[in-house]
Formats: structure tokens, sequence, C-alpha cells
């Protein structure tokens, strides 16, 4: 399996957990991959026989093929890929500073585009293999509190979705997961919003979902009835929700 994000907590996680369930070699994709000591001792650690360490700037956009083939030759075919990079950016700086709007924006959506439509490329014509994509709630409906980075979201959400029925009956199978707040490394800091979860439970719920051949996961469950109702919030009150 590939993880691309290869430091970020939620993606660890998956790893450990289908290195539980049989995966035996891993390639943590990431900057300064050089020290990634930590992630590849837990893989090790879970299990994993095999654990390669490769360069990857997501921002990087003219990398991506060649990284790609690159692990291929390596390693033979892709099983599992996780696309779990990116950055939350700050609200205030965005709201002012272009540039800064603008880099969230090309690496948790523009990043992700490329990245994506190259694997599916590649694993078209393997014939086979399986996606794991992280959207988030942030991007079901875009609020005033996270605009840009919801934004993000919302794009990637929908290319995700429609990429899905674009590889339906190529043998490759995509899974859009939606996860809430999550308490870790990059809210650190933030209180925590209603309905949290952990990067281990979202982990827990991507495994089972992936397992279970299901093409979306809301971790947690109950999200996706909430935001059901939260799309029929009038506009005036939804602006003044506070994240």
């Amino acid at each position: 399996m590939l993880v691309l994000g290869g430091r970020s907590e939620i993606g660890l996680a998956v790893a450990e957990r289908l290195v539980g369930r049989g995966a035996r070699t891993v390639v943590l994709a990431a900057r300064r991959s050089h020290e990634l000591d930590d992630e590849e001792a837990a893989l090790r650690k879970a299990g994993a026989e095999h654990v390669d360490r490769v360069e990857f700037d997501a921002d990087d956009l003219g990398s991506h093929r060649s990284i790609l083939d690159d692990v291929v030759a390596r390693h033979g075919p892709l099983d599992v890929v996780v696309t779990s990079f990116g950055i939350l950016g700050d609200q205030r700086r965005a709201e002012r500073d272009a540039a800064h709007a603008v880099a969230v924006v090309h690496t948790d959506y523009t990043a992700h585009v490329s990245i994506l439509t190259h694997l599916a490329t590649l694993l078209r014509a393997q014939g086979h293999g399986r996606l794991i994509v992280f959207s988030s709630v942030a991007g079901v409906r875009v609020r005033r509190a996270n605009y840009v980075y919801g934004s993000a979201k919302a794009g990637l959400d929908g290319f995700a979705s429609g990429l899905a029925d674009a590889l339906a009956g190529s043998g490759v199978r995509l899974l859009l997961v939606r996860p809430g707040f999550v308490v870790g490394r990059m809210t650190e800091g933030m209180s925590p919003a209603p309905l949290s979860s952990t990067p281990e439970q979202v982990a827990d719920a991507t495994v089972r979902a992936l397992a279970r051949g299901r093409g979306e996961v809301w971790v947690p469950a109950v999200l996706r009835p909430v935001f059901a109702g939260m799309r029929l919030m009038p506009r005036r009150m939804w602006r003044r929700l506070p994240r």
C-alpha cells in the first residue's frame, strides 16, 4: 500500500490496521522522508515486512506521475492508496492574504486532482486497486468560519465522488471518507467541536468501510443525518456557526 502524506496521523493509523489485516509492504510518501523514523517503526511494530520511504511534495504537480511510476517499478502493482496529505491553513490570514488562500486550495484540492487523476489512470491499467480519499464535513456545507479550507474540501468531495462513478466497472474502487473534527496535530490548540473523533477512530471506520466495499463513510456516522438537517438551516443562522 502507498500512503501519500506519510506522516499523517490518520494515514498512518489506516496503514497500521491494514498491516494487521495482511498488508506486508507499505510505502510512505512525504516531504523530508528521511525524518519518518517513528512512522516506519510503528508500521514494523504492527507487522509490516517492508517499509519504504519516498520523497513526495504534493504541491509539485509535475513530479506526481514519475513518483508513482517509481513506486510501481520498485514494488509492483498498487493495492491500496491513501491520500492523506493536506493543510488546514489560517483562515484569518487567508481572508487578507490571497497567496495563502491559494496555497491552501492548491494543496487541499488542486494537488489531489492531479495525483488522483494519475492514480486512476495507473490503477485502471492494472485492472484493480483501491483508493481512500479523505474529504471532510467542512466541505458538505461551507461555513464562514473556515470557508477557504471548506471550499477546498467541497471541491475535493465533488471531484472524488465523480471519479468514483467514472471508475465503476473498471476493477478500481474509491472510498470517500468524511470525518468531522479530528483531534490531532492539525487541530492542536483548537477547542474540539461536537462529535469529534480521534485519528484512531477515523482509521477504524475507514478500514471497516473498505472491507465492506463501501463507497463512502462518515465519521462518526451520526454526522450524516446531522448534516442532512444542516443543509436546510437558514443562511442567516448558518453564517453564525463558530466552526
